[in-house]
């Protein structure tokens, strides 16, 4: 490893992101702009693995990527690219959930964010299958509003409050009816990013 250099670097700008030099990494020599944030694993590079992994994610990250590895005879690289920075991603079920009249169900709704869940403006689960949208369960501003729901599901929703700071913004239906069946739709604000995801309620009678 001591006769190794591997350089991370912008290909573009030829920013150096991270090196690693006389066996070791050299975090003093990244550009300021990735100082804290780009990191070797560093239990990795005594297998030869020299992965970077890159925190806090920004939109200006996106772009190509080049690892050069030099010995003391050849240098070999790689690139790599990174296509589109989400600020936001909210993920629902992929599948639909299936349920039975009476029966509690839980309607999933995940964030994945570097923006932390206090940080969100609003999260909103709403029934969007028919004419119009029902509200089912608001959160602004750090709370839950039960109030706000509509009448159809007011005291049969609740946040899983516990998983609000992972990013879980699952919601639990009690005792479902036949009119619950149908398509919802979690929307989650941040600043001036907005993501959504739904998911398919079913019923087996």
């Amino acid at each position: 490893m001591e006769d190794l250099e591997v350089e991370w670097r912008r290909k573009k700008s030829e920013t150096l992101v991270h090196l690693f030099q006389d066996g070791e990494s050299r975090p003093e020599s990244q550009q300021q702009d990735y100082q804290d944030r780009a990191h070797f694993f560093t239990e990795e590079i005594k297998h030869g693995n020299f992965s970077l992994r890159l925190d806090n994610l920004r939109a200006e990250d996106k772009g190509e990527y080049t690892c050069t590895v030099h010995t003391q005879k050849e240098s070999g690289e790689t690139e790599v690219q990174i296509k589109d920075v989400e600020r936001l991603l909210v993920s629902g079920s992929d599948r639909s959930i299936s349920a039975s009249v009476g029966e509690d169900v839980t309607l999933n709704c995940s964030v994945d964010s570097h923006i932390t869940p206090e940080d969100f403006e609003q999260v909103s689960w709403k029934k969007t299958d028919e004419d119009e949208d029902i509200l089912v369960l608001l959160y602004e501003n750090n709370e839950a509003f039960p109030d706000s729901s509509n009448e159809r599901y007011r005291d049969r929703v609740e946040f899983l409050t516990a998983e609000i700071p992972k990013g879980n913004f699952s919601v639990r239906l009690k005792s479902v009816r036949t009119e619950d069946k149908g398509v919802y739709m979690c929307e989650v604000f941040a600043g001036r990013d907005s993501a959504n995801a739904t998911v398919v309620l079913e019923q087996l009678g």
